[in-house]
C-alpha cells in the first residue's frame, strides 16, 4: 500500500480538506507553498502515464473540485497553481497519482 492508500483507509492521520467517496484532499506534509495541497484518488492509478479510460470520469471530478478547495485555502482570488508529476525526472515520489494544489505566494515560470 502507498502511503496515500493509508491515507485515504485512514491509517494514517492527515489534514483531510475535502473527501468524497473516490478522492480525498489533504495538506502535504511538506508543504512547498504557503498551501500545498493534494487532491489524492483513493483507489491508486500509479500516475497519470498510466491513467486509463475508465479512469476519466474521476480524473474529471478531481480537476472540477480543485477551484472550491482553493476557495476553502483562501488562494482562489490570488490563484494557485495545480501540478501532477510523471516519473522520477518530474519529481514524482510516490507512485499514486496526485494533483498538488499550490498556491499562497507569487509562483515562478517556468517552474524548477
Amino acid at each position: 500500500m502507498t502511503i496515500f492508500e493509508k491515507i485515504a483507509a485512514h491509517e494514517i492521520p492527515a489534514r483531510i480538506v475535502c473527501e468524497t467517496d473516490d478522492f480525498l484532499a489533504f495538506h502535504d506534509v511538506q508543504p512547498q507553498a504557503p498551501v500545498h495541497i493534494l487532491i489524492v484518488p483513493k483507489s491508486p492509478i500509479p500516475r497519470i502515464g498510466e491513467a486509463q479510460s475508465g479512469d476519466a470520469d474521476l480524473l474529471g471530478r478531481m480537476l472540477l473540485a480543485a477551484p472550491g478547495i482553493a476557495a476553502a485555502a483562501g488562494v482562489a482570488e490570488t490563484g494557485y497553481r495545480l501540478v501532477i508529476n510523471n516519473g522520477r525526472d518530474a519529481g514524482e515520489s510516490v507512485p499514486h497519482l496526485h494533483i498538488h494544489l499550490l498556491g499562497g505566494r507569487s509562483l515562478q515560470w517556468p517552474p524548477g
